[in-house]
Protein backbone atom coordinates (compact mmCIF):
# COMPACT_ATOMS: atom_id res chain seq x y z
CA UNK A 1 0.00 0.00 0.00
CA UNK A 2 1.40 3.38 -0.98
CA UNK A 3 2.10 5.90 1.77
CA UNK A 4 -0.64 8.29 0.65
CA UNK A 5 -3.26 5.54 0.71
CA UNK A 6 -1.96 4.34 4.08
CA UNK A 7 -2.28 7.83 5.56
CA UNK A 8 -5.83 8.11 4.24
CA UNK A 9 -6.69 4.72 5.75
CA UNK A 10 -5.22 5.64 9.13
CA UNK A 11 -7.08 8.94 9.21
CA UNK A 12 -10.31 7.13 8.39
CA UNK A 13 -9.80 4.61 11.21
CA UNK A 14 -8.69 7.33 13.59
CA UNK A 15 -11.83 9.35 12.88
CA UNK A 16 -14.07 6.59 14.27
CA UNK A 17 -16.02 7.82 17.27
CA UNK A 18 -14.91 4.79 19.26
CA UNK A 19 -13.24 1.42 18.90
CA UNK A 20 -15.31 -1.15 17.08
CA UNK A 21 -15.27 -4.95 17.07
CA UNK A 22 -12.84 -4.84 14.13
CA UNK A 23 -10.58 -1.90 15.09
CA UNK A 24 -8.38 -1.79 18.18
CA UNK A 25 -5.98 1.02 19.24
CA UNK A 26 -3.07 0.45 21.64
CA UNK A 27 -0.37 2.78 22.88
CA UNK A 28 2.36 0.11 22.99
CA UNK A 29 4.95 2.81 23.56
CA UNK A 30 7.88 0.51 24.26
CA UNK A 31 6.63 -3.04 23.84
CA UNK A 32 3.65 -5.36 23.87
CA UNK A 33 3.02 -8.84 25.26
CA UNK A 34 3.13 -11.49 22.52
CA UNK A 35 0.35 -13.55 24.08
CA UNK A 36 -1.94 -10.51 24.25
CA UNK A 37 -1.10 -9.85 20.60
CA UNK A 38 -2.18 -13.39 19.69
CA UNK A 39 -5.43 -13.16 21.62
CA UNK A 40 -6.30 -9.88 19.92
CA UNK A 41 -5.47 -11.46 16.55
CA UNK A 42 -7.95 -14.26 17.22
CA UNK A 43 -10.64 -11.88 18.47
CA UNK A 44 -10.37 -9.38 15.63
CA UNK A 45 -10.17 -12.10 12.97
CA UNK A 46 -13.33 -13.79 14.25
CA UNK A 47 -15.19 -10.51 14.58
CA UNK A 48 -14.26 -9.53 11.02
CA UNK A 49 -15.83 -12.77 9.83
CA UNK A 50 -19.01 -12.20 11.85
CA UNK A 51 -19.26 -8.57 10.68
CA UNK A 52 -18.62 -9.70 7.08
CA UNK A 53 -15.64 -7.42 6.50
CA UNK A 54 -12.46 -8.47 4.72
CA UNK A 55 -10.04 -7.50 7.48
CA UNK A 56 -9.66 -6.01 10.95
CA UNK A 57 -7.03 -3.61 12.30
CA UNK A 58 -4.83 -3.52 15.38
CA UNK A 59 -3.03 -0.16 15.61
CA UNK A 60 -0.03 0.65 17.84
CA UNK A 61 1.09 4.13 18.85
CA UNK A 62 -2.42 5.57 19.40
CA UNK A 63 -4.44 6.05 22.61
CA UNK A 64 -7.74 4.21 22.67
CA UNK A 65 -9.47 7.30 24.13
CA UNK A 66 -9.50 10.22 21.75
CA UNK A 67 -7.18 8.42 19.31
CA UNK A 68 -4.25 10.71 20.10
CA UNK A 69 -0.98 9.67 18.46
CA UNK A 70 1.67 8.96 21.11
CA UNK A 71 4.13 6.96 18.99
CA UNK A 72 5.40 3.40 19.48
CA UNK A 73 8.90 1.97 19.77
CA UNK A 74 7.62 -1.59 19.32
CA UNK A 75 10.14 -3.63 17.29
CA UNK A 76 11.97 -0.79 15.62
CA UNK A 77 13.96 -3.31 13.57
CA UNK A 78 11.91 -4.12 10.43
CA UNK A 79 13.13 -7.73 10.29
CA UNK A 80 11.97 -8.32 13.86
CA UNK A 81 8.64 -6.68 13.04
CA UNK A 82 8.12 -8.91 9.99
CA UNK A 83 9.11 -11.99 12.03
CA UNK A 84 5.94 -11.42 14.03
CA UNK A 85 3.99 -12.96 11.12
CA UNK A 86 5.69 -16.30 11.74
CA UNK A 87 5.31 -16.01 15.53
CA UNK A 88 1.57 -15.53 15.17
CA UNK A 89 1.23 -18.28 12.55
CA UNK A 90 2.92 -20.81 14.85
CA UNK A 91 0.06 -20.62 17.35
CA UNK A 92 -3.07 -19.88 15.29
CA UNK A 93 -5.53 -22.14 13.50
CA UNK A 94 -4.18 -23.21 10.09
CA UNK A 95 -1.17 -20.89 10.64
CA UNK A 96 -3.23 -17.88 9.60
CA UNK A 97 -1.35 -14.64 10.20
CA UNK A 98 -1.31 -10.92 9.36
CA UNK A 99 -2.10 -9.89 5.80
CA UNK A 100 0.45 -7.13 6.19
CA UNK A 101 2.20 -5.01 8.83
CA UNK A 102 2.53 -1.31 7.96
CA UNK A 103 5.07 1.01 9.60
CA UNK A 104 3.95 4.66 9.29
CA UNK A 105 6.01 7.68 10.35
CA UNK A 106 3.49 10.32 11.46
CA UNK A 107 4.58 13.86 12.47
CA UNK A 108 3.25 13.04 15.93
CA UNK A 109 5.04 9.72 16.23
CA UNK A 110 5.53 6.22 14.79
CA UNK A 111 2.37 4.21 14.05
CA UNK A 112 2.13 0.48 13.29
CA UNK A 113 -0.96 -0.90 11.53
CA UNK A 114 -1.52 -4.66 11.68
CA UNK A 115 -3.94 -5.87 9.00
CA UNK A 116 -5.71 -9.00 10.24
CA UNK A 117 -7.65 -11.24 7.83
CA UNK A 118 -11.23 -12.23 8.54
CA UNK A 119 -11.52 -15.84 9.66
CA UNK A 120 -12.28 -18.02 6.62
CA UNK A 121 -15.86 -19.25 6.21
CA UNK A 122 -16.42 -22.25 8.43
CA UNK A 123 -13.17 -21.83 10.37
CA UNK A 124 -13.03 -19.80 13.60
CA UNK A 125 -9.50 -18.73 14.48
CA UNK A 126 -7.97 -19.81 17.78
CA UNK A 127 -4.85 -18.64 19.57
CA UNK A 128 -3.12 -21.54 21.33
CA UNK A 129 -6.35 -23.54 21.05
CA UNK A 130 -8.67 -20.86 22.48
CA UNK A 131 -11.18 -18.75 20.55
CA UNK A 132 -11.54 -15.04 21.30
CA UNK A 133 -13.97 -12.30 20.36
CA UNK A 134 -15.28 -8.86 21.35
CA UNK A 135 -18.30 -7.73 23.33
CA UNK A 136 -18.45 -4.05 22.42
CA UNK A 137 -15.08 -2.75 23.52
CA UNK A 138 -14.57 -5.63 25.92
CA UNK A 139 -12.21 -8.47 25.02
CA UNK A 140 -13.83 -11.89 25.78
CA UNK A 141 -13.74 -15.57 24.87
CA UNK A 142 -15.78 -16.24 21.73
CA UNK A 143 -19.09 -17.73 22.84
CA UNK A 144 -20.36 -21.08 21.59
CA UNK A 145 -23.14 -19.55 19.50
CA UNK A 146 -20.63 -17.42 17.57
CA UNK A 147 -18.25 -20.36 17.13
CA UNK A 148 -21.04 -22.46 15.65
CA UNK A 149 -22.21 -19.54 13.51
CA UNK A 150 -18.79 -19.38 11.88
CA UNK A 151 -18.52 -23.16 11.52
CA UNK A 152 -21.94 -23.43 9.89
CA UNK A 153 -20.80 -21.12 7.10
CA UNK A 154 -18.93 -24.02 5.50
CA UNK A 155 -22.11 -25.92 4.79
CA UNK A 156 -24.49 -23.04 4.20
CA UNK A 157 -23.76 -22.98 0.48
CA UNK A 158 -22.60 -25.85 -1.67
CA UNK A 159 -20.96 -24.46 -4.78
CA UNK A 160 -20.78 -27.87 -6.44
CA UNK A 161 -24.56 -28.45 -6.21
CA UNK A 162 -25.48 -25.35 -8.22
CA UNK A 163 -27.35 -25.95 -11.50
CA UNK A 164 -25.81 -25.00 -14.86
CA UNK A 165 -29.05 -23.89 -16.55
CA UNK A 166 -27.73 -23.93 -20.12
CA UNK A 167 -26.00 -27.30 -19.88
CA UNK A 168 -27.47 -30.58 -21.14
CA UNK A 169 -26.57 -34.25 -21.46
CA UNK A 170 -24.86 -33.39 -24.74
CA UNK A 171 -22.24 -31.48 -22.74
CA UNK A 172 -21.13 -34.64 -20.90
CA UNK A 173 -18.41 -36.94 -22.22
CA UNK A 174 -19.75 -40.39 -23.29
CA UNK A 175 -16.51 -42.12 -22.26
CA UNK A 176 -16.67 -40.49 -18.85
CA UNK A 177 -20.30 -41.57 -18.40
CA UNK A 178 -19.35 -45.15 -19.36
CA UNK A 179 -16.48 -45.09 -16.85
CA UNK A 180 -18.82 -43.66 -14.22
CA UNK A 181 -21.29 -46.51 -14.79
CA UNK A 182 -18.51 -49.07 -14.44
CA UNK A 183 -17.23 -47.50 -11.20
CA UNK A 184 -20.75 -47.21 -9.77
CA UNK A 185 -21.39 -50.92 -10.36
CA UNK A 186 -18.05 -51.80 -8.73
CA UNK A 187 -19.00 -49.65 -5.76
CA UNK A 188 -22.49 -51.12 -5.48
CA UNK A 189 -22.29 -54.64 -7.02
CA UNK A 190 -25.77 -55.54 -5.78
CA UNK A 191 -27.17 -52.91 -8.18
CA UNK A 192 -25.11 -53.96 -11.24
CA UNK A 193 -27.99 -55.59 -13.15
CA UNK A 194 -30.34 -52.73 -12.29
CA UNK A 195 -27.81 -50.12 -13.44
CA UNK A 196 -27.60 -51.71 -16.90
CA UNK A 197 -31.30 -51.00 -17.34
CA UNK A 198 -31.04 -47.30 -16.50
CA UNK A 199 -30.77 -44.64 -19.18
CA UNK A 200 -28.09 -41.98 -18.75
CA UNK A 201 -30.37 -39.46 -17.06
CA UNK A 202 -31.63 -42.02 -14.53
CA UNK A 203 -28.09 -43.14 -13.80
CA UNK A 204 -26.86 -39.58 -13.26
CA UNK A 205 -29.72 -38.89 -10.85
CA UNK A 206 -29.07 -42.12 -8.92
CA UNK A 207 -25.33 -41.44 -8.75
CA UNK A 208 -26.08 -37.94 -7.32
CA UNK A 209 -24.47 -36.11 -10.24
CA UNK A 210 -27.61 -34.33 -11.38
CA UNK A 211 -30.61 -32.87 -9.55
CA UNK A 212 -33.94 -33.95 -11.03
CA UNK A 213 -32.31 -34.26 -14.43
CA UNK A 214 -30.58 -30.88 -14.28
CA UNK A 215 -26.84 -30.67 -14.85
CA UNK A 216 -24.87 -29.54 -11.80
CA UNK A 217 -21.41 -28.06 -11.54
CA UNK A 218 -20.26 -31.38 -10.04
CA UNK A 219 -21.49 -33.22 -13.16
CA UNK A 220 -19.64 -30.81 -15.45
CA UNK A 221 -16.41 -31.17 -13.50
CA UNK A 222 -16.41 -34.95 -13.22
CA UNK A 223 -18.06 -35.94 -16.52
CA UNK A 224 -18.17 -32.84 -18.72
CA UNK A 225 -16.56 -32.57 -22.14
CA UNK A 226 -13.39 -30.51 -22.18
CA UNK A 227 -15.17 -27.63 -23.92
CA UNK A 228 -17.94 -27.67 -21.27
CA UNK A 229 -15.66 -26.15 -18.62
CA UNK A 230 -17.04 -22.69 -19.45
CA UNK A 231 -20.28 -23.61 -17.64
CA UNK A 232 -18.51 -23.26 -14.29
CA UNK A 233 -16.59 -20.06 -15.17
CA UNK A 234 -14.91 -18.15 -13.55
CA UNK A 235 -14.06 -21.35 -11.68
CA UNK A 236 -11.84 -23.87 -13.46
CA UNK A 237 -11.60 -27.66 -13.31
CA UNK A 238 -7.90 -28.23 -13.98
CA UNK A 239 -5.12 -30.41 -12.58
CA UNK A 240 -1.57 -29.35 -13.38
CA UNK A 241 1.29 -31.85 -13.07
CA UNK A 242 4.91 -30.72 -12.92
CA UNK A 243 7.92 -33.04 -12.98
CA UNK A 244 11.05 -31.46 -11.49
CA UNK A 245 14.64 -32.68 -11.41
CA UNK A 246 16.93 -32.74 -8.36
CA UNK A 247 17.71 -29.05 -8.87
CA UNK A 248 14.07 -28.02 -9.02
CA UNK A 249 14.04 -27.41 -12.78
CA UNK A 250 10.90 -28.33 -14.74
CA UNK A 251 11.33 -31.49 -16.83
CA UNK A 252 7.74 -32.24 -17.85
CA UNK A 253 4.45 -30.37 -17.80
CA UNK A 254 0.85 -31.52 -18.14
CA UNK A 255 -2.60 -29.96 -17.65
CA UNK A 256 -5.79 -32.01 -17.54
CA UNK A 257 -9.31 -30.62 -17.40
CA UNK A 258 -12.87 -31.96 -17.68
CA UNK A 259 -13.83 -34.72 -17.29
CA UNK A 260 -11.90 -35.01 -14.01
CA UNK A 261 -13.00 -38.62 -13.60
CA UNK A 262 -10.71 -39.48 -16.54
CA UNK A 263 -8.14 -36.79 -15.74
CA UNK A 264 -7.21 -38.52 -12.47
CA UNK A 265 -6.18 -41.66 -14.37
CA UNK A 266 -4.16 -39.60 -16.85
CA UNK A 267 -2.28 -37.80 -14.08
CA UNK A 268 -1.75 -41.02 -12.14
CA UNK A 269 -0.34 -42.84 -15.17
CA UNK A 270 2.30 -40.13 -15.66
CA UNK A 271 3.64 -40.22 -12.11
CA UNK A 272 6.90 -42.17 -11.94
CA UNK A 273 6.41 -44.62 -9.10
CA UNK A 274 10.01 -45.82 -9.08
CA UNK A 275 11.53 -48.56 -6.99
CA UNK A 276 13.21 -47.61 -3.74
CA UNK A 277 15.89 -49.73 -2.09
CA UNK A 278 16.41 -49.84 1.66
CA UNK A 279 17.78 -52.21 4.25
CA UNK A 280 15.36 -54.38 6.18
CA UNK A 281 16.06 -55.06 9.80
CA UNK A 282 18.57 -57.86 10.25
CA UNK A 283 19.74 -57.92 6.63
CA UNK A 284 22.79 -56.54 4.88
CA UNK A 285 21.44 -56.04 1.39
CA UNK A 286 18.58 -53.78 0.34
CA UNK A 287 15.01 -54.71 -0.47
CA UNK A 288 12.93 -52.96 -3.13
CA UNK A 289 9.49 -51.35 -2.76
CA UNK A 290 7.46 -48.88 -4.80
CA UNK A 291 8.11 -45.33 -3.65
CA UNK A 292 4.40 -44.62 -3.27
CA UNK A 293 1.39 -46.74 -2.41
CA UNK A 294 -1.10 -46.29 -5.32
CA UNK A 295 -3.92 -45.56 -2.86
CA UNK A 296 -1.94 -42.65 -1.40
CA UNK A 297 -1.46 -41.03 -4.82
CA UNK A 298 -5.10 -41.36 -5.83
CA UNK A 299 -6.44 -40.35 -2.44
CA UNK A 300 -4.31 -37.20 -2.43
CA UNK A 301 -5.46 -36.19 -5.94
CA UNK A 302 -9.11 -36.93 -5.20
CA UNK A 303 -8.93 -35.01 -1.90
CA UNK A 304 -7.71 -32.00 -3.85
CA UNK A 305 -10.68 -32.28 -6.23
CA UNK A 306 -13.22 -32.77 -3.44
CA UNK A 307 -11.95 -29.95 -1.20
CA UNK A 308 -10.77 -27.32 -3.68
CA UNK A 309 -12.35 -23.89 -3.13
CA UNK A 310 -13.49 -23.38 -6.71
CA UNK A 311 -14.57 -19.82 -5.99
CA UNK A 312 -10.86 -18.93 -5.86
CA UNK A 313 -10.53 -19.84 -9.58
CA UNK A 314 -7.23 -21.69 -9.19
CA UNK A 315 -5.85 -25.00 -10.45
CA UNK A 316 -4.96 -28.12 -8.50
CA UNK A 317 -1.21 -28.80 -8.55
CA UNK A 318 0.64 -32.11 -8.46
CA UNK A 319 4.42 -31.63 -8.28
CA UNK A 320 6.68 -34.66 -8.66
CA UNK A 321 10.16 -34.27 -7.18
CA UNK A 322 12.99 -36.80 -7.06
CA UNK A 323 11.64 -38.48 -3.92
CA UNK A 324 8.52 -36.49 -3.06
CA UNK A 325 5.03 -35.86 -4.37
CA UNK A 326 3.42 -32.53 -3.48
CA UNK A 327 -0.34 -31.97 -3.85
CA UNK A 328 -1.91 -28.53 -3.45
CA UNK A 329 -5.49 -27.29 -3.50
CA UNK A 330 -6.90 -23.86 -2.67
CA UNK A 331 -9.09 -23.23 0.35
CA UNK A 332 -8.78 -23.71 4.09
CA UNK A 333 -8.67 -27.13 5.72
CA UNK A 334 -12.22 -27.27 7.05
CA UNK A 335 -11.67 -29.83 9.85
CA UNK A 336 -9.11 -27.34 11.19
CA UNK A 337 -6.62 -29.89 12.50
CA UNK A 338 -4.96 -32.77 10.65
CA UNK A 339 -4.17 -34.38 14.00
CA UNK A 340 -7.86 -34.43 14.87
CA UNK A 341 -8.77 -36.11 11.56
CA UNK A 342 -6.06 -38.76 11.94
CA UNK A 343 -6.75 -39.55 15.58
CA UNK A 344 -10.54 -39.66 15.29
CA UNK A 345 -10.44 -41.57 11.98
CA UNK A 346 -13.99 -40.51 11.15
CA UNK A 347 -15.83 -38.95 8.21
CA UNK A 348 -15.67 -35.20 8.03
CA UNK A 349 -18.81 -33.51 9.32
CA UNK A 350 -18.70 -30.35 7.19
CA UNK A 351 -17.74 -30.45 3.50
CA UNK A 352 -16.94 -27.50 1.28
CA UNK A 353 -18.38 -29.38 -1.73
CA UNK A 354 -20.71 -31.95 -0.18
CA UNK A 355 -22.58 -32.70 -3.43
CA UNK A 356 -19.30 -33.25 -5.27
CA UNK A 357 -17.86 -35.39 -2.46
CA UNK A 358 -20.96 -37.61 -2.45
CA UNK A 359 -20.76 -38.09 -6.23
CA UNK A 360 -17.06 -38.98 -5.98
CA UNK A 361 -17.86 -41.55 -3.31
CA UNK A 362 -20.55 -43.09 -5.52
CA UNK A 363 -18.12 -43.25 -8.46
CA UNK A 364 -15.45 -44.93 -6.33
CA UNK A 365 -13.07 -42.00 -6.66
CA UNK A 366 -13.01 -41.92 -2.88
CA UNK A 367 -12.70 -45.45 -1.48
CA UNK A 368 -14.05 -44.53 1.89
CA UNK A 369 -16.64 -42.16 3.27
CA UNK A 370 -14.01 -40.47 5.40
CA UNK A 371 -10.90 -42.02 6.90
CA UNK A 372 -8.81 -41.64 3.75
CA UNK A 373 -6.28 -39.36 5.40
CA UNK A 374 -5.75 -41.81 8.26
CA UNK A 375 -5.27 -44.57 5.67
CA UNK A 376 -2.54 -42.51 3.96
CA UNK A 377 -0.72 -42.23 7.29
CA UNK A 378 -1.04 -45.99 7.86
CA UNK A 379 0.43 -46.82 4.45
CA UNK A 380 3.46 -44.58 5.10
CA UNK A 381 3.85 -46.16 8.53
CA UNK A 382 3.85 -49.66 7.03
CA UNK A 383 6.78 -48.70 4.77
CA UNK A 384 8.63 -46.92 7.59
CA UNK A 385 8.48 -43.78 5.46
CA UNK A 386 7.86 -40.28 6.85
CA UNK A 387 4.29 -39.32 7.65
CA UNK A 388 2.38 -37.15 5.14
CA UNK A 389 3.23 -33.53 5.83
CA UNK A 390 0.43 -30.93 5.76
CA UNK A 391 1.03 -27.21 5.27
CA UNK A 392 -2.22 -25.29 5.87
CA UNK A 393 -0.88 -21.75 5.49
CA UNK A 394 -1.95 -19.10 2.96
CA UNK A 395 -5.52 -20.41 2.64
CA UNK A 396 -4.55 -23.62 0.86
CA UNK A 397 -3.79 -27.22 1.67
CA UNK A 398 -0.37 -28.56 0.66
CA UNK A 399 0.36 -32.25 1.24
CA UNK A 400 3.87 -33.68 0.82
CA UNK A 401 4.38 -37.44 0.49
CA UNK A 402 7.98 -38.65 0.85
CA UNK A 403 8.94 -41.83 -0.96
CA UNK A 404 12.02 -42.90 0.96
CA UNK A 405 13.39 -43.51 4.44
CA UNK A 406 14.70 -40.29 5.95
CA UNK A 407 16.13 -41.65 9.18
CA UNK A 408 16.95 -45.32 9.73
CA UNK A 409 16.54 -44.92 13.48
CA UNK A 410 12.94 -43.84 12.98
CA UNK A 411 12.35 -46.64 10.45
CA UNK A 412 13.72 -49.36 12.71
CA UNK A 413 11.74 -48.16 15.71
CA UNK A 414 8.59 -48.56 13.60
CA UNK A 415 9.71 -52.00 12.42
CA UNK A 416 10.28 -53.24 15.98
CA UNK A 417 7.64 -51.39 18.04
CA UNK A 418 4.37 -52.42 16.42
CA UNK A 419 2.38 -51.17 19.42
CA UNK A 420 3.26 -47.50 18.93
CA UNK A 421 0.18 -45.30 18.60
CA UNK A 422 -0.08 -43.28 15.42
CA UNK A 423 -0.14 -40.08 17.48
CA UNK A 424 3.26 -41.00 18.93
CA UNK A 425 4.60 -41.82 15.48
CA UNK A 426 3.55 -38.45 14.09
CA UNK A 427 5.48 -36.71 16.86
CA UNK A 428 8.53 -38.93 16.28
CA UNK A 429 8.17 -37.99 12.64
CA UNK A 430 8.80 -34.40 13.67
CA UNK A 431 11.99 -35.51 15.42
CA UNK A 432 13.38 -37.15 12.28
CA UNK A 433 12.45 -34.08 10.22
CA UNK A 434 14.20 -31.81 12.76
CA UNK A 435 10.97 -29.90 13.39
CA UNK A 436 10.36 -28.14 16.71
CA UNK A 437 8.27 -29.93 19.34
CA UNK A 438 5.81 -28.32 21.70
CA UNK A 439 6.34 -28.71 25.43
CA UNK A 440 3.43 -31.16 25.61
CA UNK A 441 4.86 -33.24 22.75
CA UNK A 442 8.27 -33.33 24.42
CA UNK A 443 6.70 -34.44 27.68
CA UNK A 444 4.68 -37.13 25.89
CA UNK A 445 7.73 -38.65 24.19
CA UNK A 446 9.83 -38.39 27.32
CA UNK A 447 7.14 -40.10 29.40
CA UNK A 448 7.28 -43.02 26.97
CA UNK A 449 11.11 -43.00 26.96
CA UNK A 450 11.12 -42.43 23.22
CA UNK A 451 13.58 -39.54 23.02
CA UNK A 452 16.71 -38.21 24.66
CA UNK A 453 18.59 -34.96 24.40
CA UNK A 454 17.97 -31.32 25.07
CA UNK A 455 15.61 -28.99 23.30
CA UNK A 456 15.71 -28.57 20.32
CA UNK A 457 18.14 -31.46 19.60
CA UNK A 458 16.42 -34.77 20.31
CA UNK A 459 17.25 -38.33 19.24
CA UNK A 460 16.08 -41.85 19.99
CA UNK A 461 16.64 -42.69 23.63
CA UNK A 462 18.95 -45.49 24.67
CA UNK A 463 16.11 -47.38 26.34
CA UNK A 464 14.24 -47.54 23.05
CA UNK A 465 17.34 -48.54 21.18
CA UNK A 466 17.96 -51.34 23.66
CA UNK A 467 14.38 -52.66 23.55
CA UNK A 468 14.28 -52.66 19.78
CA UNK A 469 17.77 -53.95 19.06
CA UNK A 470 18.77 -50.53 17.83
CA UNK A 471 21.95 -50.19 19.82
CA UNK A 472 24.00 -49.78 16.63
CA UNK A 473 21.63 -47.11 15.33
CA UNK A 474 21.68 -45.34 18.68
CA UNK A 475 25.47 -45.27 18.60
CA UNK A 476 25.26 -43.92 15.06
CA UNK A 477 23.37 -40.85 16.26
CA UNK A 478 26.06 -40.30 18.91
CA UNK A 479 28.97 -40.65 16.47
CA UNK A 480 29.20 -44.10 14.87
CA UNK A 481 32.77 -45.16 14.10
CA UNK A 482 33.86 -45.48 10.49
CA UNK A 483 34.78 -49.12 11.05
CA UNK A 484 31.10 -50.09 10.89
CA UNK A 485 30.67 -48.62 7.38
CA UNK A 486 34.00 -50.02 6.19
CA UNK A 487 32.85 -53.46 7.32
CA UNK A 488 29.68 -53.14 5.22
CA UNK A 489 31.75 -52.25 2.12
CA UNK A 490 34.09 -55.19 2.67
CA UNK A 491 31.18 -57.61 3.11
CA UNK A 492 29.58 -56.27 -0.08
CA UNK A 493 32.81 -56.78 -2.07
CA UNK A 494 33.25 -60.24 -0.62
CA UNK A 495 29.78 -61.22 -1.87
CA UNK A 496 29.64 -59.37 -5.21
CA UNK A 497 33.41 -59.21 -5.99
CA UNK A 498 33.31 -55.61 -7.26
CA UNK A 499 31.51 -52.32 -6.65
CA UNK A 500 31.20 -49.05 -8.52
CA UNK A 501 30.87 -45.76 -6.65
CA UNK A 502 27.09 -45.86 -7.32
CA UNK A 503 26.93 -49.32 -5.74
CA UNK A 504 28.64 -48.06 -2.59
CA UNK A 505 26.41 -44.99 -2.50
CA UNK A 506 23.31 -47.19 -2.67
CA UNK A 507 24.71 -49.34 0.12
CA UNK A 508 25.48 -46.52 2.57
CA UNK A 509 23.48 -43.38 1.79
CA UNK A 510 20.35 -44.43 3.67
CA UNK A 511 22.16 -45.61 6.78
CA UNK A 512 24.56 -42.73 7.32
CA UNK A 513 23.61 -40.38 10.19
CA UNK A 514 20.48 -38.40 9.48
CA UNK A 515 22.15 -35.18 10.64
CA UNK A 516 24.15 -35.17 7.39
CA UNK A 517 22.65 -33.80 4.18
CA UNK A 518 23.12 -35.69 0.89
CA UNK A 519 26.26 -33.77 -0.09
CA UNK A 520 27.84 -34.40 3.30
CA UNK A 521 26.95 -38.11 3.08
CA UNK A 522 28.64 -38.44 -0.33
CA UNK A 523 31.73 -36.65 0.99
CA UNK A 524 31.71 -39.07 3.92
CA UNK A 525 31.62 -42.04 1.54
CA UNK A 526 34.42 -40.57 -0.57
CA UNK A 527 36.59 -40.21 2.52
CA UNK A 528 35.83 -43.76 3.65
CA UNK A 529 36.82 -45.26 0.28
CA UNK A 530 39.98 -43.15 0.18
CA UNK A 531 40.97 -44.35 3.65
CA UNK A 532 40.33 -47.99 2.73
CA UNK A 533 42.44 -47.79 -0.42
CA UNK A 534 45.30 -45.53 0.71
CA UNK A 535 45.61 -46.12 4.45
CA UNK A 536 44.03 -49.49 5.17
CA UNK A 537 45.05 -50.92 1.78
CA UNK A 538 42.07 -53.27 1.94
CA UNK A 539 40.60 -52.34 -1.48
CA UNK A 540 41.97 -51.26 -4.84
CA UNK A 541 40.53 -49.42 -7.83
CA UNK A 542 40.60 -51.48 -11.04
CA UNK A 543 38.70 -48.86 -13.00
CA UNK A 544 39.56 -45.22 -13.66
CA UNK A 545 39.52 -42.20 -11.40
CA UNK A 546 36.37 -41.01 -13.17
CA UNK A 547 34.66 -44.42 -13.12
CA UNK A 548 36.21 -46.43 -10.27
CA UNK A 549 35.60 -50.16 -9.83
CA UNK A 550 36.60 -51.32 -6.35
CA UNK A 551 37.71 -54.87 -5.48
CA UNK A 552 39.22 -56.52 -2.42
CA UNK A 553 43.01 -56.29 -2.52
CA UNK A 554 43.50 -59.74 -0.97
CA UNK A 555 41.34 -61.34 -3.72
CA UNK A 556 43.70 -60.31 -6.53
Amino acid sequence: MKKEALIQLFNKLRSLAAETEVVEFKEAKNGYDSNDMGEYFSALSNEANLKQVASAWLIFGVKDKGHTVVGSNYRLDRKKLDHLKEEIANKTTNRITFIEIYDLDDPEGRIILFQIPAAPKGLPIAWEGHYYGRDGEAFVPLNLEEIERIRSQATAEDWSAAICPDASLEDLDPLAIAKARENFKNKFPQKAVEVDGWNDLTFLNKAKLTLKGKITRAAIMLLGREEAEHFISPAVAKIRRLLKDSRGNDKDYQIETCPLLLAVDKIYSKIRNLKYRYLKEGTLFPDEVDQYEPFVIREAINNCIAHQDYAMAGVINVVEMEDQLIFTNLGSFIPGSVEKVVEEDAPEEPYRNRFLATAMFNLKMADTAGGGIRKMFDFQRARYFPMPEYDLSNNRVKVTITGKVLDMDYARVLSQKKDLELSDITILDKVQKRKPLSDSEIERLRSRNLIEGRKPNFHISFSVAERTNLKAEYIKTRGLKDDYFKKLILEYLDKYKRASRDDIDHLLLDILPGVLDEKQKKNKIRNLVYAMSKKDKSIINQGSNRHPVWVLLDKL
